[in-house]
């Protein structure tokens, strides 16, 4: 093995044990740590936040550039038959279809 790939083993060994103990960390500190009502719902609600700031950059964005008007239509039809709770599989092809049938009517 060469120093590169020793480095790079080395690394995600620590990065590894890093995430378990971060992992680790909550169920053992839960008990004696005491948060407030407030920064428990922030953290609800930080939680929320993130999925959406992912689920917006993977709508929007390919690579460095705008995707098209396609693949954000497909997940706005998923999006809101998710919210009226329809079943997961039925979201997951109504949303293909409607970017599939907008990029076959030409729209990027």
């Amino acid at each position: 093995m060469n120093a590169t790939s020793m480095t790079l083993v080395i690394a995600v060994l620590v990065l590894g044990a890093g995430t378990f103990a971060f992992r680790l960390a909550g169920p053992l500190l839960r008990a004696r740590i005491e948060l407030s009502p407030r920064v428990e719902r922030l953290m609800g609600m930080s939680a929320i936040v993130l999925l959406a700031a992912l689920v917006a950059t993977a709508a929007l964005l390919e690579g460095h550039t705008f995707a098209g008007w396609a693949r954000p239509a497909g997940v706005a039809v998923g999006g809101v038959l998710a919210w009226r709770r329809a079943p997961f599989l039925v979201v997951v092809v109504a949303a293909a279809a409607t970017a599939a049938g907008l990029r076959l009517l030409g729209v990027p």
